[in-house]
């Protein structure tokens, strides 16, 4: 009499591949799927015909160099001084603009100390400088 042996056959899923499978999904979902970036709300921005020329006397120029040395119309101050400076000229002049000039290579953190002076004076109409130059 022959016997014959019985095969199990296993319930399980093969899992060798698992890795690859996941890795696959993983990449198509990746490609096909789309970020909606931010668009914002739908504005036109307006758009300037022409400059208006400022008298001198209207315009304050505040300098600072990369040595930390603060100027306010061609005369040497201190950080500290500057708000009692700026607050006694809008008191006779609300219309004044700061014209605000840093060096490249100035310290941040004298424009920060600078800008702390001029909001505790109230000033509003504060403008930065800078130079334009075009590459060859």
């Amino acid at each position: 009499m022959k016997i014959k042996r019985r095969i199990r056959v296993k319930n399980e899923i093969p899992t060798a591949s698992m890795a690859d499978i996941i890795f696959n999904l993983l990449l198509f979902f990746m490609v096909t799927s789309i970020f909606k970036m931010e668009e914002g709300l739908p504005i036109q921005l307006p758009k300037a015909k022409s400059g208006t020329d400022t008298q001198r006397q209207q315009i304050m120029h505040i300098w600072a160099d990369r040595f930390s040395r603060i100027s306010i119309n061609d005369k040497l101050v201190r950080t500290e001084h500057i708000q009692g400076i700026i607050a006694s000229m809008l008191e006779e002049n609300r219309g004044i603009i700061v014209a605000f000039n840093v060096d490249h290579r100035s310290k941040y953190k004298i424009v920060s100390d600078i800008m702390d002076q001029l909001k505790e004076a109230n000033a509003i109409n504060v403008t930065f400088t800078s130079l334009y130059e075009s590459t060859p």
